[in-house]
């Protein structure tokens, strides 16, 4: 009983972290290739590990005291519409992405889309609702450099000045914008409801230390405080606050990290690999990288095309616009589509004919956009 058990666990935990599992093979079949050395220290970027496990663990704090949840309440019980509160979850989202990451905002607003739409009884807009959720949390993170991981991780490999970032990113991130608020205003109608709202008790003492130290987390990001700092402060500080918040963070996420900077950078040293996408990467930047996107993800893809290229604007854009289109494009999208079918069991097909459909016509739009700028 013990071993089927555990057989149990193992399947299902590598069910919930796939993209981890196969980060780790072929970190180890490329060790075949290019055996562990003393360059190995050199694949690793230690700022991006830090940068990502502080606002990880910080924003789980938060979490825990309610305070995005009741931030989004508040918001969402302005309006008064199906349509207004659809754009305003939508929105939350987009804008949340930005701030706490799109994973993050993602498990931090979905409940509360599924807590609104099932409160007012309008179910009917679930799996809209969810997917234009996911694909503003895809999209709304390209704008600022902690948005998305990739974004975290190409910021810092290629030292990218901060108002260049935005320049680069605010025309695919004005155009997503437009296209989410079209879809939200023809697909969901004006139909009048009544939001409710749990009660739910705010933390101030809490809540000021810990937007203390989320501040002291985006200053790491943005360069003006050095990482060591965030990594001698933060953990020790919610250890005595809120252990808690630190179980919760995404470790997987971390190590497929680790894993894919382990993969990329044997696959750098690989002479016939290096020569085969810097060919390819020299061609089309922004095309390979979007495509690359729907089969090993954005993360990954961010991470072992960076070794092949310094057009970085073009893979910047590439591997964050290419986060829609498959449900394997990014990280988050697999998260939405746990969420969805965890609170609507019996509908995956339905859910994924839906996705497949909207995510697809986003990814040509942006890519035939910003392909012809």
């Amino acid at each position: 009983m013990d071993s089927n058990n555990t057989a149990e666990k193992v399947k299902a935990f590598i069910k919930t972290n796939t993209v981890m599992v196969i980060a780790m093979i072929l970190a180890i079949i490329t060790s075949i290739f290019v055996p562990c050395d003393e360059k190995y220290i050199e694949y690793f970027d230690f700022k991006t590990l830090t940068c990502l496990f502080c606002v990880l663990s910080v924003v789980c704090a938060l979490k825990n005291i309610n305070f995005f949840y009741l931030l989004a309440v508040k918001i969402v019980q302005r309006f008064k519409t199906a349509r207004a509160a659809v754009l305003a979850l939508v929105y939350i989202t987009f804008i949340g992405s930005m701030l706490i990451a799109n994973d993050m905002a993602l498990l931090t607003f979905l409940p509360l889309g599924y807590f609104v739409l099932t409160s007012t009884k309008k179910e009917k807009y679930m799996a809209f609702t969810f997917i234009m959720q996911n694909i503003a949390a895809n999209l709304g993170g390209m704008l600022t450099p902690f948005g998305n991981p990739q974004n975290l991780f190409l910021y810092t490999k290629f030292n990218i000045p901060n108002m260049e970032f935005i320049s680069i990113m605010i025309l695919p991130f004005a155009v997503s914008i437009f296209i989410i608020t079209v879809c939200c205003i023809v697909f969901v109608k004006p139909e009048k409801l009544v939001l409710g709202g749990e009660k739910a008790e705010i933390h101030p003492f809490r809540t000021a230390v810990y937007m203390m130290l989320f501040a002291l987390s985006i200053a790491i990001v943005f360069r003006t405080v050095p990482y060591w700092i965030g990594l001698c402060i933060i953990p020790p500080v919610l250890f005595f606050a809120d252990k808690k918040a630190l179980k919760m963070v995404d470790y997987p996420l971390l190590l497929t990290f680790v894993f894919f900077f382990i993969f990329s950078g044997n696959m750098a040293r690989i002479d016939a690999v290096s020569s085969f996408f810097s060919s390819l990467l020299g061609k089309n930047t922004l095309l390979v990288s979007v495509l690359s996107c729907q089969f090993i993800s954005n993360v990954p893809s961010a991470i072992l095309l960076s070794q092949f290229t310094s057009n970085y604007p073009d893979l910047l854009v590439g591997v964050n616009i290419g986060g829609v289109g498959t449900l394997i494009a990014s990280l988050a999208s697999l998260i939405t589509f746990r969420e969805y079918v965890k609170a609507n069991p019996g509908k995956a097909l339905q859910y994924l004919g839906e996705f497949s459909a909207f995510n697809f016509g986003f990814l040509i739009i942006l890519t035939v956009i910003m392909s012809v700028v």
